[in-house]
C-alpha cells in the first residue's frame, strides 16, 4: 500500500482570480478560483458624495429674457448669469439685436440669456430696470460727487441726467440739474434718439445727435472716460456735451442757446 502523502490546502488570496489544479487520478483538473467579488467591487457612495455628484451634474441651459440697462455690457450680464461660452456666445445667440459692434448694447434691448443657473428667473432678469427712488434734486453749480456704481438710477431723462452729474462731479466738470435740463429740452425734447438731418452740419456729413445735439467729431473729442463710446447713449451723450460746453463756455449752465 503506498505511503499517503501529507496534503495541505494551498492558500489563496480571496482578491485573486486564477487556476488550481485539483487531483483526480493521474490528471490534474483546472478549476478557475473564484474570489469574493464583493471585495473588488467599487464602494458604495455616501451619502454626502452621492449628492455632490448630484450638485456637479450638468443642469441643463434655460432661456430668459434680459432687458439692458445703463451700465451693462455683454461680458457683465454673461458673467452674472453663467453663460456658458462667455460673452461670446451671448452675443452670438443676439446678433440680430445687438447689431455688428458688441461693445453697443443700448437701455432696455431685450437679450435671450441661456443660463444654467437654477435660481435665475424672468423675474430677476427685469427687475434691475425698475426707477430708484429719485434723490434730491442737486444745486445749481458742480454737484457733489457720489460714485455712480454705487448707486441706481432710473432709465428715463431724470436718471440720466442725475447719473451724468455724478459723473461729471467725479471727473470735476461743471454743470447743473437746471443747466443741462434746460439745453436738453431745447435741442431734443428729451428723445436720445433725436438727430438733426437738414442743418449745415447735416450737410457736411456730421448730423447733431443725441439728447444734446452732438456732433461726432465733438463728442469723440470730449468724450469722457468710462461712459459709452454711443453718441446716441443718454449719460455719454450728455457727459461729452457737458465736458465741450465747459471748455469753450465755462459751463453747460452759460448756455442758453445753440452751442
Amino acid at each position: 500500500m503506498a505511503r499517503r502523502g501529507k496534503h495541505r490546502r494551498i492558500r489563496t488570496s480571496p482578491l485573486t482570480r486564477g487556476v488550481v489544479a485539483v487531483g483526480t487520478g493521474g490528471a490534474a483538473l483546472t478549476l478557475p478560483l473564484l474570489g469574493a467579488t464583493h471585495a473588488s467591487a467599487a464602494e458604495p457612495q455616501s451619502a454626502p458624495a452621492a449628492a455632490q455628484s448630484v450638485r456637479q451634474a450638468a443642469q441643463p441651459a434655460k432661456s430668459l429674457t434680459y432687458t439692458v440697462v445703463k451700465g451693462d455690457t455683454l461680458y457683465r450680464i454673461a458673467d452674472k448669469y453663467d453663460v456658458s461660452g462667455g460673452w461670446k456666445q451671448l452675443y452670438k445667440d443676439n446678433r440680430a439685436a445687438v447689431g455688428d459692434s458688441p461693445k453697443l448694447i443700448h437701455p432696455g434691448l431685450k437679450l435671450k440669456v441661456k443660463t444654467a443657473k437654477a435660481d435665475a428667473t424672468e423675474k430677476q432678469a427685469t427687475k434691475s430696470s425698475a426707477p430708484a427712488k429719485p434723490a434730491t434734486k442737486p444745486a445749481t453749480g458742480v454737484a457733489q460727487a457720489t460714485p455712480a456704481s454705487a448707486k441706481t438710477y432710473a432709465n428715463n431723462l431724470d436718471g440720466w441726467i442725475r447719473e451724468a452729474l455724478d459723473i461729471m462731479a467725479q471727473k470735476g466738470i461743471p454743470g447743473s440739474y437746471d443747466g443741462i435740463y434746460r439745453n436738453i429740452m431745447r435741442e431734443s425734447s428729451g428723445n436720445p434718439q433725436a438727430i438733426n438731418n437738414w442743418d449745415s452740419n447735416a450737410v457736411a456729413g456730421t448730423p447733431s445727435k443725441g439728447l444734446l445735439q452732438v456732433i461726432d467729431p465733438t463728442f469723440a473729442a470730449y468724450h469722457v472716460a468710462g461712459t459709452s463710446f454711443d453718441p446716441y447713449d443718454p449719460v455719454a451723450n450728455i457727459t461729452a456735451a457737458c465736458n465741450y460746453a465747459a471748455a469753450r463756455y465755462g459751463s453747460i449752465d452759460n448756455v442758453n442757446g445753440p452751442y
